[in-house]
């Protein structure tokens, strides 16, 4: 997270005769020299303070699938979820996910609400109306008063394994 930034622009010193790298060099030790000196004078302290508290506060969420190799296991969807903050990667509680799988005819949608930890569990049937050959894809959605995640997976068959020879 970036708490603090100084910017200054070089263009007026690149049009100067004067100007060299050795001299670009030299301006940006002596920038960030001075920034440290402020850190460690805590003459930043208020902004900083302030920048913490509005990523605290910064819209956006992620949705996890904690289980992508065994969410679907013998006709049955089971999902690990996991709902997270996007500005600090810290546990969303209260926020709705949905799950659903396109393709596999009237698209029912599942859902849960996540725990203190960001996580959620939903469980559903594998529609029996669903071809082996159809194209599906599971959906899972969350959402928040301030922010929205999707994701998408594709549903592939699993190749068969070829039977062995009899002996």
């Amino acid at each position: 997270m970036v708490v603090y930034r100084r910017s200054t622009s070089y263009e007026p010193a690149e049009k100067s005769f004067e100007f060299t790298p050795e001299a670009l060099k030299q301006r940006v030790e002596e920038q960030h020299r001075e920034v440290i000196q402020g850190l460690r004078s805590s003459a930043f302290d208020a902004g900083i303070a302030k920048s913490v508290e509005d990523a605290k506060r910064a819209p956006g969420i992620q949705v996890c699938l904690l289980n992508p190799k065994s969410w679907l296991a013998n006709g049955k969807v089971a999902l690990d979820l996991e709902i997270l903050r996007r500005a600090d990667r810290r546990p969303e509680e209260g926020a709705r996910a949905v799950a659903l799988i396109e393709g596999a005819g009237p698209s029912l949608v599942h859902s849960g609400i996540s725990d203190a930890q960001g996580k959620v569990h939903i469980e559903f049937p594998l529609s029996a109306r669903a071809q082996p050959q159809a194209s599906l894809t599971l959906v899972i959605q969350a959402q928040t008063d301030y922010g929205r995640d999707e994701i998408r997976f594709a549903v592939r068959p699993r190749r068969k394994e070829p039977a062995a020879d009899p002996v």
